[in-house]
């Protein structure tokens, strides 16, 4: 993906390196999945927002979840095994907050959590990761920007 050529920016949208993001997955059926020392859950079939952040390295950070073959280090690496990547939206305002994105996120009518702690190893959130069951009910959080992946993982 040539992150340079977005319509929806003027500029780039990883100049300063950093942010927060979200990552709409879509899994095509239900499975188990065993995410690293946590343990094995089912995911249901469905949509899934998984929020994000980089200190540093944003560009670097989104571009490893698309990745197919890596080391899992983190939670989402597991789940994205499984799930395609459908858009990839971005907070690039100072204000941004993975947390607080996240809990904005969770108290969507309709999102349920299925992982508890997933994606929340570093903060006291109850998860990084709320599940949909269908499309509508996924929020538009006010991105700055976003990238559709419809068809490319």
């Amino acid at each position: 993906m040539n992150w340079n050529r977005s319509k929806s920016l003027q500029t780039n949208p990883f100049k300063s390196g950093k942010g927060v993001y979200q990552l709409l997955l879509y899994l095509g059926k239900s499975v188990n999945i065993t995410i690293g020392k946590k343990g094995t859950f089912k995911f249901l079939k469905g949509y899934y927002v998984y929020t994000g952040s980089a200190k540093r390295g944003l560009k670097s950070r989104v571009t490893r979840h698309l990745q197919k073959n890596k080391k899992h280090f983190w939670h989402i690496d597991y789940l994205l095994d499984h799930a395609s990547v459908r858009k990839i939206s971005l907070f690039l305002s100072k204000k941004a907050n993975e947390c607080s994105l996240s809990h904005k996120t969770r108290r969507t009518q309709n999102a349920k959590v299925i992982v508890p702690g997933f994606g929340a190893s570093d903060c006291s959130c109850p998860t990084h990761l709320v599940f949909f069951e269908r499309l509508k009910e996924v929020p538009e959080n006010g991105a700055t920007c976003s990238f559709s992946l419809r068809g490319k993982r």
